[in-house]
């Protein structure tokens, strides 16, 4: 029900973005800014729909492994707490010992920490790509791409210089 929902919020969304647009009415601020607020639709206002899944999938695995990561942690914390709070229980994780408990809760500590770190990085690409993206849009590039390399001949103060001239047509 809730994926029903969010499908057609973006279906909708970027059918209103994209309808009558010309290439060069793309404002990358705009781009930017619809980024920022939905990841993936800036580039969707970019006409650079091929983006948006990868940017989902960034973002929906980096959050896998943030509850991945956070619930071991909590799950290693808490029977850490509890042993030292009473050295008689018994749980699932009896052949660890309270230093391997310690190690195993810094780990996934640190692990939740650089999952963390990389949803923020790949929000934070995901502005930078939907503006570049519509920067870029516009930019034409010539199919007159040729590079030309003369002998050239400079005469100065009664003396001849011989070199090679570099033209460059782009």
């Amino acid at each position: 029900m809730f994926k029903e929902k969010i499908t057609t919020c973006l279906f909708l969304f970027s059918c209103l973005i994209s309808t009558g647009q010309e290439l060069s009415s793309i404002n990358p601020k705009k781009a930017a800014i619809l980024s920022a607020i939905i990841p993936g639709s800036g580039q969707i206002y970019a006409k650079k729909y091929w983006k948006t899944p990868i940017i989902y999938a960034g973002l929906a695995s980096s959050i896998y492994y943030i509850n991945e990561n956070l619930e071991l942690y909590n799950t290693y914390k808490e029977t850490y707490i509890l042993r030292i709070n009473n050295p008689n229980t018994i749980n699932e994780f009896d052949e660890y010992s309270n230093q391997d408990l310690v190690t195993l809760t810094e780990h996934y500590r640190r692990n939740t920490e650089i999952s963390i770190l990389f949803c923020a990085l790949i929000y934070t690409l995901n502005i930078i790509d939907a503006s570049v993206s519509a920067h870029l849009l516009d930019y034409n590039i010539s199919e007159d791409i040729s590079m030309k390399i003369n002998p050239t001949a400079i005469y100065s103060q009664n003396n001849l210089n011989t070199g090679i001239s570099l033209l460059i047509k782009l």
